[in-house]
């Protein structure tokens, strides 16, 4: 498996604060580009693995979310992931 306990509570620690909080936009945010990426590199080997396309169409949705809540709400953490995470918008 791509995604264990080690490395979750390893994104969340980088971007969310601590481990533990896995409830912070920022860490929320750095999962959903980890898994991303990830499905990403799937679908360029597997063209025809419509589910999975499926799944990243909806993981980029909700990550669009996110950013969107987090840059009505606090510009600065926004310009910051952003800049961290080298997403594009």
């Amino acid at each position: 498996m791509y995604l264990t306990k080690e490395v979750k509570a390893e994104i969340f620690a980088k971007h969310g604060g601590k481990a533990e909080n896995t409830g912070s936009a920022e860490g929320q945010i750095a999962l959903f580009t980890h898994r991303i990426t990830h499905l990403t590199e799937h679908l360029k080997k597997n063209r025809h693995d419509f589910n999975t396309e499926r799944s990243l169409v909806l993981l980029v949705g909700k990550r669009r979310a996110l950013l969107d809540y987090l840059k009505k709400t606090e510009i600065n953490r926004y310009r910051e992931i952003i800049k961290v995470l080298g997403i594009r918008k």
